[in-house]
Formats: C-alpha cells, structure tokens, sequence
C-alpha cells in the first residue's frame, strides 16, 4: 500500500490533475473577485474584504495542502507563550529570510494555523498583477505592488498601507528586506557591497535593504501593533531538498522556525535608526542561522533567548477544500 501511494505522489498525471485544477479554480475565484470588485467593493469595501478572505483562502490553502497533508511536511515553530497569544490576532508587519524555494509555502502553512492565510499580503513587484490567477488574485486582494522606483513606491506604501490596515480582520503583510532569494552568487555581490560599504558582511543572507522599511514604518506605527521577525531554518544535511518538485512528488521535509514578535512603538522613529534597528536585526538573524547549521538550534550559539518548540497540528480545512475543487473541476472536463 505504501508503496502504491508513492508511485501515486510521483505520478505525472496526477500531477498535472492538480495543475489543471488549481489554475481553473484560479478563474473561477478571480471571475468570483473581479464581479465583488466592481459590483461591491465601491458600496461596501468591509463585506467586499470579508468575503475575499475566504476566496483568498479557498485558492492558497490548495498550495498548503500540499504541503500539509500530500507530503506531510513537518514545521517546528519555536514562540514564546507571550508572542504566540497575539498570533492571528493583530496586524503585522512580517520579516523572512528569503532563503528556500519554499519558504513562502511554510510560511503559509503557519499562517494558516493561526487562521490568517485569506489575508496573507505581500510587497511584490508590479508585473505579478499581470500573472493568470495568482496574479490577478493578488490584485483584486490589494496587495503592494511597487514600481521599483523609490520616489513613486514611498508613495504607492503609504497609500496601500492605510488601505490594508483598514482590513476588519488581521493582516499579515509580508517585506523581504533582502529584496530576492539567497543565492551563492548573490552573496557574493552582497559581501563585496558590504565590504565596499564599510559594513559587516553577513554568512547566510543578503545585506537588507532598508527603504522599503523606513518607508512603510510611519504609516505602520497607528495600527499595526507588531513587527513579527520569522527566521527559517532548513539542515543541510536534510536528504530532501526543499524545492516545489519534491513537496509535489509527496517527499517530507522538516522545516525549523522561530518567531518574534517586536512591538511597533518600540521601534526606532527617525528614518537613519530605523534603518540601522533592520541591519542589526539581519546580523542577528545571521548569527542565529549560523547557530542552527552548526549546532541544530537557533539559540545555542546566536545570543537570542530560547523559545520552546511548538508544533502545530495540521487542519483538515485545507484538505476539505481541496478535494472539492478538485471534485468540482476534474469531473465535468471527464465528463465531457
């Protein structure tokens, strides 16, 4: 039977079942969207926004079961008792390392299980609006898309900003501060800027980018209570790679993540301590990276007070959803 289930996972065609019904769920939920987006949006923006959240939910938690239940991926969350109770309850501004393939799907996943994965956001680049379905989806859910121009997206920030944190429901809005994946070539350019710059290099990430932050702190501080930092960790020694192919091949892996939480009023109020507050913040993150390679905990060598492990049970809401979809695209296409 085992063995049955793993030529399954590793199927093509099943493979491409689940790519056909994702995408044509995808329009479905953006027809769903566009119709709420014209039609309702401009009389009542809270029901428009309630409703998204669902919609919203209903397309990503198909990627998250994936994750959660075809490969049974493990996620080792590490939180104090005191940050974990605010979890799914405010609005925050979220930091990653941009470090995996997949570490957008993990950090799906623990959004999920703190219920707040239909209003999952990000900074993206503006071109991704234009993108079938994920795209569109992103759109009509008020994502910030920036222009890449730094006069014209302090400006889409603030903007965009005070539309999300007019959200009835907790959003989670997330910036990587290193701007693109980790790559060795990319560090390398990063530590030759770092030296150039007069700075202190750093081992497992990118120097962060501070503007985007700077930019988005003023219109943060009124009502966005935190500043959560996620730090994910994957072994290298780990015989699954994290990448997309394995998750869909059914293949576990074992992700590590710690979370903290950094109330908004304590942060730095000018513009040049914000920017030094991140910097540390990433030597910190760095140290407590290097700490996990080394020693297979974040916290035996980095400084950083231990968090007990937590791990959070996956819902059976995303495999419910996804079966329907499923159910409710493949049949007519093999019916006809």
């Amino acid at each position: 039977m085992a063995g049955f289930l793993s030529m399954l996972k590793q199927s093509t065609l099943v493979h491409l079942c689940f790519a056909i019904s994702f995408f044509t769920s995808g329009l479905i939920i953006n027809t769903v969207q566009c119709v709420l987006y014209v039609g309702l949006k401009p009389f009542n923006k809270h029901l428009y926004r309630t409703i998204g959240y669902y919609l919203c939910y209903s397309f990503y938690s198909q990627l998250v079961f994936l994750a959660d239940w075809w490969s049974d991926t493990k996620l080792n969350v590490y939180v104090s008792d005191e940050d974990m109770k605010y979890c799914g309850t405010e609005h925050v501004l979220l930091l990653m390392n941009h470090t995996y393939e997949i570490d957008w799907l993990l950090g799906w996943m623990f959004c999920e299980k703190v219920r707040v994965l239909g209003n999952c956001k990000a900074y993206a680049k503006k071109v991704i609006q234009y993108i079938p379905t994920i795209g569109w989806a992103w759109k009509f859910a008020e994502f910030v898309f920036l222009e890449r121009s730094f006069e014209k997206d302090r400006e889409i920030i603030g903007r965009q900003i005070n539309e999300i944190l007019d959200y009835p429901d907790p959003v989670w809005l997330l910036l990587n501060a290193e701007g693109t994946r980790f790559t060795e070539q990319k560090h390398e350019a990063s530590v030759k800027f770092a030296q150039e710059k007069g700075m202190v290099p750093l081992k497992h990430h990118l120097i962060p980018r501070t503007k985007g932050f700077t930019a988005s702190l003023p219109f943060l501080r009124e009502k966005c209570p935190a500043v959560l930092d996620i730090q994910l960790g994957i072994s290298k020694d780990s015989k699954v790679k994290p990448t997309i192919f394995n998750i869909l091949n059914g293949k576990q892996i074992e992700a590590h993540m710690c979370v903290r939480r950094f109330p908004t009023v304590a942060l730095p109020e000018r513009e040049e301590d914000a920017a030094v507050w991140l910097q540390d913040l990433f030597r910190e993150k760095d140290r407590m990276q290097d700490s996990f390679h080394r020693t297979g905990s974040f916290f035996t060598d980095s400084g950083v007070a231990e968090r007990p492990k937590l791990q959070l049970h996956r819902r059976p809401t995303t495999l419910v959803n996804t079966a329907f979809w499923v159910v409710a695209t493949l049949t007519p296409m093999l019916y006809y």
